[in-house]
């Protein structure tokens, strides 16, 4: 069977080479005063339109990360910034607006409404973003449409799975669903939690290049978490949280590496 590193070219066209989406500049959190440091980072910077591939042992900062990125928290020390925006600068209510403009999420558990159609969850971020609402109803000329073209793209437009309560829908369909709500109104960055944690290798792949797909069409960054390190190799590049790590504030930073 062919792997999935051999099926998923790790290249990708880069837009605004040396534009940066993410930057971290000194970056130390930890979750209370005087509790351990969970992050510890010298520096980090993630172009425009990079697949970067994070990786770590459980406990070892990967969502704590993505949290910071997502600007749910803010370091005690240093500074995180994203499209520029330092993120800590804004305050929580301005976080939240900068999040739901500039920001999309898929989640572990994808964290889908039960009781709304599969639709509804696709362009419930729109519903918080004026900003991605122009931008999906000038892509395909309504939200609707725009959802319903990201859902064809993942093949997910059937009229009976549309039809379905998303509790009815298989793992694989929710978690695609979960990406047409991440990717609609095209937010600059995409964060994806352990989104392939429950799903076996062929499907692994499928939803990898499909993510791919959409994500190199709005030239979005994409930050992707996970435990497997079988996937690092289908990415631009791959960073190792734990080698990021400096043990006390003298140190040098670890380069990031593949």
């Amino acid at each position: 069977m062919t792997s999935i590193a051999e099926s998923v070219s790790p290249e990708s066209n880069v837009a605004g080479a040396g534009e940066n989406v993410v930057s971290l500049a000194d970056v130390r959190f930890a979750w209370n005063a005087g509790s351990a440091i969970v992050i510890d980072i010298h520096r980090l910077d993630i172009s425009r339109g990079e697949r970067v591939f994070v990786r770590g042992p459980s406990g070892s900062g990967k969502s704590t990360l993505l949290s910071l990125l997502g600007g749910m928290v803010t370091p005690q020390n240093g500074m995180v910034r994203v499209l520029g925006q330092n993120l800590a600068a804004l305050g929580g209510v301005g976080r939240d607006r900068f999040r739901a403009d500039h920001i999309g999420f898929i989640f572990q558990m994808f964290n889908l409404i039960p009781y709304l159609s599969v639709v509804e969850n696709v362009v419930l971020p729109c519903g918080f973003s004026q900003r991605r609402e122009k931008r999906a109803a000038k892509e395909a000329g309504s939200v609707e449409a725009e959802a319903l073209r990201l859902l064809t793209h993942l093949d997910m437009a059937a009229p009976d799975i549309l039809e379905r309560r998303v509790t009815d829908l298989s793992v694989g369909q929710q978690q695609r669903v979960a990406a047409a709500r991440a990717l609609i109104g095209a937010p600059e960055l995409v964060i994806a939690d352990e989104p392939t944690s429950a799903l076996d290798a062929d499907r692994r792949l499928a939803f990898i290049k499909l993510l791919f797909q959409e994500c190199e069409r709005e030239q979005a960054t994409l930050a992707f978490v996970s435990h497997d390190a079988g996937l690092a190799p289908l990415f631009d590049r791959a960073i190792e949280l734990t080698a990021m790590k400096r043990t006390n504030s003298a140190d040098k930073p670890e380069p990031e590496s593949r």
